[in-house]
C-alpha cells in the first residue's frame, strides 16, 4: 500500500522561504511522477509543481515559476517543495500526490491516485 507523509509548511512572512516534504512509502513504479497541489479557501485547486521520479523532469505553474523549486531524493523516496519569495497569495493547503505511472509533465490530472492530506502554508 502507497502512503505518502507531508512536513514542513506553517506560517512565514512575505518574502520568507518554507520547505515542504513529502515521503512516499509502500512500492512505486520508477515511472512515476510527484507533485504538489494547493488550494485557499474559495479558490479552485491549483497544480503548483510535478516531477518525475525517473528522469527529474519538472513543471510549474506560471504563479510559482522562479520561486518554487521542486525536487526529489529517489533514495529517500522522497519529494520537495522548496519555496522561496512567498507571497500572501501562496498561502493555501498544500497536498503532495503520487502517480502509478506519468509518460508526461505536468501528467494528466487523472493519474494522480495517491494523494495526502494536506499541509496549510500561511504568508502574511
Amino acid at each position: 500500500d502507497v502512503q505518502l507523509v507531508e512536513s514542513g509548511g506553517g506560517s512565514v512572512q512575505t518574502g520568507g522561504s518554507l520547505r515542504l516534504s513529502c515521503q512516499v512509502s509502500g512500492y512505486l513504479y520508477g515511472g512515476n511522477c510527484l507533485g504538489w497541489f494547493r488550494q485557499a479557501p474559495g479558490k479552485e485547486r491549483e497544480g503548483v509543481a510535478s516531477i518525475h521520479a525517473y528522469t527529474g523532469m519538472t513543471a510549474y505553474a506560471e504563479s510559482v515559476k522562479g520561486r518554487f523549486t521542486i525536487s526529489r531524493d529517489n533514495d529517500k523516496n522522497t519529494v520537495f517543495l522548496q519555496m522561496d519569495s512567498l507571497k500572501p497569495e501562496d498561502t493555501a493547503m498544500y497536498r503532495c500526490a503520487a502517480t502509478a505511472y506519468c509518460t508526461s509533465v505536468p501528467p494528466e490530472f487523472w493519474r494522480y491516485i495517491y494523494w495526502r492530506q494536506g499541509t496549510q502554508v500561511t504568508v502574511s
